[in-house]
């Protein structure tokens, strides 16, 4: 009599291929930054949006082509900062502000740290065009750790003004520089910045803020921000 056949054995699940994306852990990344642009795409909707970005641990990057500022001022200041290991410190910096401004094309990028992974959070405005100064800012303030690139000044210029007064005055931006009388300062009637790759610690643009074009990204890794473009002329009209 003949054996009945025995079954098939079940076929081993196949072995992990390394390397594969953890979707769950991703779109936990990519949360934080999906919040901030529904945020950021509302506010769009009526052409305009108040911006701040502000790092906590690492500087943030920031390249632009160019940036033009109306009644500058700028003074050496002491930043509370809140460490990585959740201590708190200051950070020297040179915060600079301006009434209003024209930019052709600006970047930032932020590094974040979320469950044991590294990931940069990109956000640029720019119409792709660096003739066209296409994003406009009201008040505008940065706190600057560093920089590499061109700065102009024109108009009256005063170099080593006391840092209480740089911000002041009806010719100054309009913008508290929270400095000291002892501190470094300058104003300017108008400051022109090109081909500016910086690291800054915060940046405050409590008014309006208008463009074109607006993206954010979030990508793995430390993601530098591109090279800006070398600007084309001044801007022109009010």
């Amino acid at each position: 009599m003949t054996e009945p056949a025995h079954p098939p054995h079940a076929r081993e699940p196949a072995p992990a291929v390394e390397g594969r994306t953890h979707w769950r852990r991703a779109s936990l990344l990519a949360a934080p930054a999906a919040v901030a642009a529904a945020a950021l795409v509302a506010s769009m909707a009526t052409g305009a949006l108040a911006v701040e970005f502000r790092a906590q641990g690492t500087p943030l990057q920031l390249t632009t082509s160019s940036l033009y500022g109306h009644a500058y001022g700028a003074a050496t200041v002491d930043q509370p900062v809140t460490r990585a290991d959740g201590s708190a410190g200051t950070v020297p910096v040179l915060r600079m502000a301006f009434a209003d401004g024209r930019v052709n094309g600006l970047c930032l990028s932020q590094r974040q740290r979320t469950l044991g992974m590294t990931y940069t959070v990109l956000l640029t405005l720019d119409d792709k065009d660096p003739a066209t100064w296409e994003v406009r800012t009201g008040p505008t303030v940065i706190d600057l750790v560093s920089a590499s690139g061109v700065l102009d000044l024109d108009g009256v210029v005063d170099i080593n003004v006391n840092g209480r007064d740089a911000g002041a005055g009806a010719d100054g931006p309009g913008v508290a520089l929270g400095s000291g009388p002892d501190r470094f300062g300058l104003r300017a009637d108008y400051a022109k910045f090109h081909s500016i790759d910086a690291r800054i610690q915060d940046i405050q643009i409590p008014g309006a803020l208008t463009t074109p074009g607006l993206t954010i990204d979030v990508r793995p890794g430390a993601v530098q921000c591109p090279a800006p473009q070398p600007p084309k002329g001044t801007p022109a009209g009010p």
